[in-house]
Formats: C-alpha cells, sequence, structure tokens
C-alpha cells in the first residue's frame, strides 16, 4: 500500500469510498443525513480546489482510503479521512493522517469526530492529539482535537 497525492479524476471513486466507509455510521444511528454520506461529487469538486487530497493505493492500484486537508493561519486543517470498508483496522487510516502530517507542515494540527464514534477519537488521542473543544447538536455533536508540534 502506498499514500499519494490524489488527482481530480480519483474524485469519483473517493466519494464512493467515502459513503461505503461512512454507510455502517450512518445505519448504526438510523442517520443518511450526515455530511459524509449526503456530500456530492460538486461539492468534493470544489473542496478538491482548496484541500490536499491523498489517496491510499492497494497493490493493484486500487484505491482503498483517503484523507483530506488544507492549511490556514498556521494551522493543518485535516477533513474526512477513511478507509474501505474491507481495509479497515489495518493501520492505514494511522499511516494517512501520519503522511498528511508530514506534508502539510505546520505547527498545529486539528482534527475532529463524531462523538459517536469514540474508536475515532481514540485513535486521534493515540496519535498525540489532545480534545480541546466539544460541540453539542440535537442528534449528534463534534470532538475537536489538536497536535501542537515544539518545533
Amino acid at each position: 500500500m502506498i499514500i499519494i497525492e490524489a488527482r481530480q479524476k480519483d474524485l469519483e471513486e473517493i466519494l464512493q469510498i467515502q459513503h461505503l466507509a461512512f454507510r455502517k455510521e450512518a445505519e448504526d444511528f438510523d442517520d443518511f443525513d450526515i455530511e459524509p454520506m449526503t456530500q456530492t461529487l460538486e461539492v468534493l469538486e470544489e473542496e478538491f480546489k482548496t484541500f490536499l487530497f491523498l489517496k491510499a493505493v492497494n497493490d493493484e492500484e486500487r484505491i482503498v482510503g483517503s484523507i483530506r486537508g488544507y492549511i490556514k493561519d498556521g494551522t493543518s486543517y485535516i477533513g474526512k479521512t477513511f478507509v474501505h470498508p474491507d481495509y479497515q483496522g489495518k493501520g492505514i487510516g494511522t499511516e494517512m493522517i501520519k503522511h498528511l502530517e508530514a506534508v502539510n507542515k505546520a505547527a498545529r494540527h486539528e482534527i475532529n469526530a463524531s462523538i459517536r464514534c469514540p474508536q475515532n477519537i481514540s485513535l486521534y488521542e493515540s496519535l498525540g492529539y489532545v480534545r480541546y473543544k466539544e460541540t453539542k447538536t440535537e442528534n449528534n455533536g463534534f470532538v475537536y482535537l489538536e497536535k501542537v508540534s515544539l518545533n
């Protein structure tokens, strides 16, 4: 498996994998209106203009995961990170986060996770991220985590 920069032609496949990856969460909480499930190709194409998209590619050159992020005011914001359900639990998400951190060099990195997904929060904490803010909505909420570089 390798992690490389995605191209615009990859966006349709990335969106399909995103929908597959978030389907379990949508089913578990009977909420198919979560943003990763409703996002369209047009919205993804707009994000592609400002976000760096990376893709994890297996030995057969198929995309098995993706991560996106951007830098603003000295902070690297890490966006949707997901892995195809058939490849989850193999460290691919962890490697994609580390790769994006290395590429988007910044004094501070920020990531968030749904409060309904404690496994994601635990993963981010295991990578050195620390909770600093939590928001709540009627049906959900988000935990925001940061990692500050000492360089």
